[in-house]
């Protein structure tokens, strides 16, 4: 599975700048039938969204549709009108339960046979808008085989502000623990790249640079974004340096040459290290290998 360091919000009402998103740079793009698309204007986003698909597929992007949610009485409409082999990932938003995922696989398995898309090749990406995701990220996570990634939102305002309760601040201490709690639950659910939505402010890129140093620190692989300006500096900041990748290899080679005289740790660059520093080692340069 490719990690994305960098999703990009795209409207789906807006062929031309759907039309312009590939060239972005971002991950994967993520065409939006929800909060951005005005009510009236959601049934005829539907066929510009599956046209958006087709023609970014074609051009190598990854492609995820956030559809509407179970209240508005839109699911399954968005689903018919969207559901493509080009089509990548369905997020749901505000999820809350197992449950709710339940009914997306189901809904998507019947269409996915009826149109003869291999049945579970389509995400369902795991949201965490609400209090309830937010507290049972492992079990909703390990509940549905779709899950294969886990966004934390944590950004000022939204629906994850409101849940909460918190007062964002660009320091992002009141959401430290949320953000830690999503990795930790995520990669025990075995979801290895968790990713988190928590800058929104268009022109501070020196404020989004510390923010995303931060989370990649605390263990996340990417972001999502809402402007284009921000994908090159979150690509920067996820991809390893090569300065990292020289150092990774240059551990396990240490420990190969260890492993060769009968050692089973060694100093390297004046630490020590065993099999489990060449583990992580290896578990970056795959990181590397596999963002290209």
């Amino acid at each position: 599975m490719k990690p994305y360091r960098s999703s990009l919000f795209v409207p789906g009402n807006r062929p031309a700048w759907m039309e312009k998103a590939a060239g972005y740079g971002a991950d994967c793009l993520v065409l939006d039938l929800e909060d951005s698309v005005p009510d009236q204007e959601k049934a005829a986003a539907r066929p510009l969204v599956k046209a958006g698909l087709k023609a970014l597929k074609s051009k190598g992007q990854a492609c995820n549709v956030r559809i509407n949610g179970y209240a508005t009485g839109l699911t399954l409409d968005d689903l018919e009108g969207v559901l493509c082999p080009e089509l990548d990932g369905v997020a749901l938003p505000k999820i809350e339960t197992a449950a709710d995922l339940h009914q997306l696989d189901a809904l998507l398995t019947h269409l996915e046979r009826r149109m003869g898309i291999p049945v579970g090749s389509i995400e369902t990406p795991l949201g965490l808008e609400t209090a309830r995701a937010m507290r049972d990220v492992y079990d909703i996570a390990v509940a549905c085989p779709r899950v294969r990634r886990v966004t934390l939102a944590a950004g000022p305002g939204g629906d994850a502000a409101r849940a909460i309760g918190y007062q964002w601040s660009k320091e992002g201490m009141e959401t430290l623990f949320l953000r830690s709690k999503t990795v930790l639950d995520s990669r025990a659910a075995g979801v290895l790249y968790p990713t988190v939505s928590s800058w929104w402010n268009i022109k501070d890129l020196e404020g989004l640079e510390r923010d995303a140093r931060w989370n990649r620190q605390l263990g996340f692989r990417g972001m999502t974004v809402m402007h284009p300006s921000h994908v090159p500096v979150v690509n920067r900041i996820f991809t390893p340096s090569s300065d990292e990748i020289a150092f990774y290899q240059g551990l396990i080679d240490a420990m190969d040459e260890a492993v060769r005289k009968g050692i089973a740790a060694v100093t390297y660059k004046g630490d020590m290290v065993d099999e489990a520093m060449v583990k992580t080692a290896r578990e970056m340069l795959e990181f590397a290998r596999s963002i290209g």
